[in-house]
């Protein structure tokens, strides 16, 4: 593989990254499976496009998050207001964003960038001449990243941001501390939605264009470079585990980049992504009954043997 090629993992795995992030915040905290992410991805996608192509770059990054949120809130408010369950509740949210974000691109199913100020050719701009020119999606990508895995250590060592994690382990004994887990629950994932959505502003931008399927199948993305990271570094603290999943997002990249290596068709790059998912999601079970089947073949075995003689 390249330097070029491994340059390229980077950039994208520091960009789905926020996204791992926001899952990390849903599914590992709240213990919430958030499937409205491709749909928020999309979303920051477009608002962000849009802003940009408006003349605001910088601004776009906030408008996408703010959409974010927006996204974020419907999907708790289903949840907890109008008790739907959390599953449906992504969905429903997930097949409505997508006539938004029709909406949002005036119509179109596509936004081209190339001649629109980005927060990256900007960035490049300032670069030229310097040691990181060239690396100028690196270097905005990292940025958010770091501040993202920083700004959300901090949030969930918080009073609210421990509320938020006890929401996802004990709802009950939350209610009982007299906290709301519905109004947890509302901020937790406005707060997660709000990092998908500057995942796909920076996506959007980052590729100097943006499409209606820009975010199809993020959620699957994201969950197994969560599932990865948390194998990396599943224990310790909330910056540790953030970490992880920065990783887990680098090394899923790198496992796609290796597979078109290898000359698979990129059509099946996405049953690579659910048999990871199945894979990891299945591991912990099979450990567990590991024991049990190892019994079966040893008594198959020696009943085999006894057999043949």
């Amino acid at each position: 593989m390249s330097f070029a090629e491994l340059q390229t993992v980077l950039e994208l795995g520091l960009i789905c990254s926020l996204t791992v992030l926001a899952l990390f915040l849903s599914y590992s905290m709240l213990n919430v499976c958030d499937l409205s992410t491709d749909g928020c991805f999309t979303l920051g996608a477009t608002m962000g496009a849009m802003v940009a192509a408006a003349g605001h770059p910088f601004l776009s990054l906030s408008a996408a998050m703010l959409a974010g949120v927006c996204s974020g809130f419907v999907v708790a408010l289903l949840q907890t207001k109008l008790g739907i369950n959390s599953l449906l509740a992504g969905i429903i949210v997930n097949t409505g964003l997508y006539s938004v974000n029709i909406a949002i691109m005036s119509g179109a199913a596509r936004i081209n960038l190339t001649k629109t100020p980005t927060v990256f050719s900007m960035v490049k701009s300032v670069l030229a001449g310097t040691p990181l020119a060239g690396w100028h999606i690196t270097v905005v990508a990292g940025t958010a990243v770091i501040l993202a895995v920083v700004l959300l250590t901090l949030f969930l060592n918080t009073r609210l941001g421990l509320a938020i994690r006890a929401t996802g382990n004990n709802p009950d004994m939350v209610r009982s501390s007299s906290i709301n887990p519905a109004f947890t629950t509302i901020v937790g994932l406005c707060v997660a939605n709000a990092l998908t959505g500057l995942s796909g502003c920076l996506m959007a931008q980052a590729q100097q264009s943006t499409e209606i399927n820009i975010g199809s199948g993020m959620v699957t993305i994201a969950l197994a470079s969560l599932l990865i990271g948390g194998t990396l570094l599943g224990r310790g603290g909330i910056f540790t585990r953030a970490v992880g999943m920065v990783l887990g997002a680098f090394l899923f990249r790198l496992v796609y980049a290796v597979a078109l290596r290898l000359d698979m068709p990129a059509f099946m790059l996405k049953l690579v992504s659910a048999i990871i998912v199945a894979l990891a999601l299945a591991l912990p079970y099979l450990k567990s009954q590991w024991p049990v089947i190892s019994r079966r073949l040893s008594y198959k075995k020696a009943l085999a043997g006894k057999e043949g003689k």
